[in-house]
This record gives C-alpha cells, sequence and structure tokens, in this order.
C-alpha cells in the first residue's frame, strides 16, 4: 500500500449529506473483485447521463476537478452498504483523502485499509474547506498526516485529530497482511517456543 505522509492536491466541494455507499460505487459495479477500473464508474449516478454522457454540473466533471485529491463532503459520507469497492472506486479515481464531519464506521475503516485518509472536522472547519475548495483550480489544500494539519490556499490551518494506530498504518503504508508481517519475529519466536514446550500439538 502507497505510503501517506504528505498530500497536497485539488479539493473537490461535495457539500451532500448522507453520501452512501451505493451513491460512491453503485450495486451493478460489485461484480468485480479487482481494486482498479472502478474510477470511472465513481459517483456514477451523479456523473453521467442517462445516456452515458458526462453530466457538466456534476463537480468531478468540471475542468477545475478532474485531477481531484480530495473531496471535502457533507456529515455521514460513506453510509449505507459495507461495500469496500466504495474506497477501491474512490483511490483508483485518484482521491486519497477525505474530509468530513462524520462517517459511518465500516467505510471509515475500510478507508485506512486502502491507503485513504478520512478526516473528520467541526461543522465550523468544514465550512472553511469548502469555501476554500469553491475556488476550483484554486483550490489546493495540504493536507500533513504527520503534523496533523490541513493548509488552506492562503495558508491558514486546522489541526485534526486521529487515531496513533491508525495514523502509523498509513505514514508506514501497511495493509493488514503487511501490519501481521511486521510482527513475524515474535510469531515465530512463539511458535519456537511452543514447539520445543509441547512438541505433542
Amino acid at each position: 500500500m502507497e505510503k501517506f505522509t504528505t498530500l497536497t492536491g485539488v479539493a473537490a466541494p461535495l457539500p451532500i449529506i448522507n453520501i452512501d455507499t451505493d451513491m460512491i460505487i453503485p450495486k451493478q459495479y460489485l461484480k468485480t473483485i479487482k481494486r482498479t477500473g472502478l474510477g470511472t464508474a465513481l459517483f456514477s449516478e451523479m456523473r453521467y447521463n442517462e445516456d452515458g454522457t458526462e453530466n457538466p454540473d456534476f463537480v468531478l466533471n468540471k475542468p477545475a476537478y478532474r485531477n481531484a485529491k480530495i473531496i471535502i463532503a457533507g456529515d455521514n459520507f460513506g453510509c449505507g452498504s459495507s461495500r469496500e469497492h466504495a474506497p477501491w472506486a474512490l483511490l483508483d479515481f485518484g482521491i486519497r483523502c477525505v474530509i468530513s464531519t462524520s462517517f459511518a464506521d465500516i467505510f471509515y475503516n475500510n478507508c485506512f485499509k486502502n491507503g485513504i485518509l478520512p478526516i473528520v472536522v467541526t461543522p465550523e472547519q468544514l465550512k472553511l474547506l469548502l469555501d476554500d475548495a469553491e475556488r476550483g483550480s484554486n483550490a489546493t489544500l495540504t493536507v500533513d498526516l504527520e503534523a496533523q494539519t490541513i493548509r488552506g490556499p492562503d495558508g491558514g490551518e486546522i489541526h485534526f485529530d486521529i487515531d496513533p494506530a491508525r495514523r502509523h498504518i498509513l505514514l508506514e503504508g501497511l495493509d493488514d497482511i503487511a501490519g501481521t508481517l511486521k510482527s513475524d519475529p515474535s510469531i515465530s519466536a512463539f511458535e519456537g517456543k511452543m514447539a520445543a514446550e509441547r512438541p505433542w500439538l
């Protein structure tokens, strides 16, 4: 998994509350078990018209936000079913950070497993960030995970809290398997000791 240390990129404003996982990646795209190729389907029901053409009013179709790396979203982002395809689609599009006032628990946990940083801010902070994001191609934010800060285009900073263990996972780029393998010496030592003390097991 790619490490997350500092991210600088355009932030797309998506001030909609209760964006669920079906809105992020509709059910018809859940047949694949691959983590790649889902970026084109991200927010597809809002992003495309019925004839398959792009909806020019949707934020990620606007020229200034086509390469956005950050989403500033409304409350309760990622609610609904527990599909891990949702963070897969965000990541495949290029989104590495989502900022909201709250997240659904399962989506929040799945973000860390896939190298995406979900940041919880206050409603007042979200309003400031949405104002920054409305600047189009000038809506560049810098998210510093080590310092736990978000710096806006005018240099203003917002501090955010994050669980130290989850912070470590992203800084080191550890998925579940890599995290377990870091304990391999301890596991091997324990198994060796058990084999010596209880050879019948």
